[in-house]
């Protein structure tokens, strides 16, 4: 029974491996945060499988940012107004259920990417991206999420690349100015 949960939790995992490894190809940001809504979900699952009650509260916190990047802001809400209560939500609800310093891995990563999502675009979105999926990938480590793992280390990757192609596009547009 044991070794069905953790296979089942580890299944969800590569799953969000795989939707991570599509966020963070997308040049498009609106794009990019749909298809990280839905990761958010899945992580959820995953993390609530792994028993990890602060990761998952962290990727459920991340689903409703992500949601609430792409739905009500700007046309309902401050991007500042909406990042600074991301931030906040994420730090005191990690802060009252973490159990250990270990607990607040995922804590930094929801609020580095609260302010990537709300206050930031493009490239520097991108670089948030990049120091939020250190701390995942430190979680991740830790709990033994395979999935998790492979994601962060991927994501890492190929944010590295679309971030060259922004670059790079950026750079063609000038040049042909």
């Amino acid at each position: 029974m044991f070794s069905e949960a953790i296979s089942i939790a580890q299944l969800f995992g590569l799953i969000s491996f795989a939707l991570g490894l599509s966020t963070f190809y997308q040049k498009d940001d609106r794009r990019l945060k749909i298809v990280m809504l839905t990761l958010n979900l899945n992580h959820l699952i995953h993390y609530l499988l792994m028993g990890s009650l602060v990761s998952a509260l962290s990727s459920l916190l991340s689903a409703f940012r992500t949601a609430t990047a792409v739905y009500f802001v700007p046309h309902y809400l401050s991007p500042k107004r909406a990042a600074i209560s991301f931030i906040f939500a994420s730090t005191a609800f990690g802060l009252v259920v973490a159990d250990s310093l270990q607990d607040l891995w995922p804590i930094f990563g929801t609020a580095i990417g609260s302010y990537a999502v709300f206050m930031l675009h493009g490239i520097k979105m991108r670089l948030a991206f990049l120091a939020g999926a250190g701390c995942w990938l430190v979680n991740n480590i830790l709990l033994g999420s395979i999935g998790g793992t492979l994601l962060e280390l991927s994501a890492i990757s190929v944010n590295l690349f679309t971030i060259a192609r922004l670059i790079r596009n950026q750079k063609s547009t000038r040049v042909e100015s």
